[in-house]
């Protein structure tokens, strides 16, 4: 049975060293671009012939930009609409990374605390741009709600520092951890058809209804990442 750690090891496909600096095109690379490539030709194929009693087709882009609208409107407001490009593209970027790698072969990259990571610290940084474009200054408010006594200041900034500070980390484990548990089960229990000979019909069904199951952990797990960063933004154009 082959390791199933194997599948998270991120590999080079074209090798490059740019002053030191190990820069080479890798797997994980090429599940992301593989992820925007993908998004954009389901919308390019669905709307290429649009009407106004819509087809099946056109039925499922349609769904999917009323879906994350209704839920930035509902979660940040009407005025969080104008944000909407932004959540769009972070929520088809993580659904179609979590969905490509369930084929075989395929690198999962949101799986990896690095991209993921990434990805959050960009939505933070997104959060406090728009948060100090809108309060100016009072966006410092942030760490010392108004109510509080000055008195508390030295305890009460450190704590909602940290909150903040934290919340690219919760963004970031729940959805990798997921999805390594999830590539773990699969590869282990994918392991033991080959090992069990003609009774191996048995773990390939029951790796067929995990996949149907992560399939629905991937779409949830998005959704997840996708409501916890139209919070923050919230919380970023909205008063204490």
């Amino acid at each position: 049975m082959s390791n199933p750690m194997e599948q998270f090891v991120v590999k080079p496909i074209i090798p490059l060293h740019i002053g030191g600096v190990d820069v080479s095109f890798t797997n994980s690379a090429l599940f992301m671009m593989l992820a925007v490539a993908a998004s954009t030709l389901l919308f390019v194929f669905c709307l290429r012939k649009r009407s106004l009693v819509p087809t099946i087709a056109q039925s499922i882009p349609e769904t999917i930009y009323e879906f994350i609208h209704s839920l930035l409107k509902e979660n940040v407001g009407v005025e969080g609409l104008k944000y909407f490009p932004f959540i769009f593209t972070v929520f088809l970027f993580i659904a179609f990374g979590n969905v490509l790698g369930l084929f075989p072969y395929a690198f999962t990259f949101t799986s990896h605390l690095t991209a993921v990571g990434s990805l959050s610290i960009i939505a933070l940084l997104f959060n406090v741009f728009i948060g100090i474009k809108k309060k100016k200054l009072g966006w410092l408010r942030t760490f010392l709600p108004k109510g509080i006594p000055v008195a508390l200041a030295p305890l009460i900034i450190p704590i909602e520092m940290i909150s903040f500070l934290s919340k690219p980390f919760s963004l970031t484990v729940r959805l990798v951890a997921n999805m390594t548990v999830g590539h773990i089960m699969l590869k282990i229990i994918a392991g033991f058809v080959a090992t069990i000979g003609v009774f191996g019909v048995v773990p390939i069904l029951f790796n067929c209804c995990i996949v149907c199951f992560e399939l629905f952990i991937g779409l949830l797990q998005a959704f997840i990442y996708t409501v916890l960063t139209c919070i923050y933004l919230g919380d970023a154009i909205h008063e204490h």
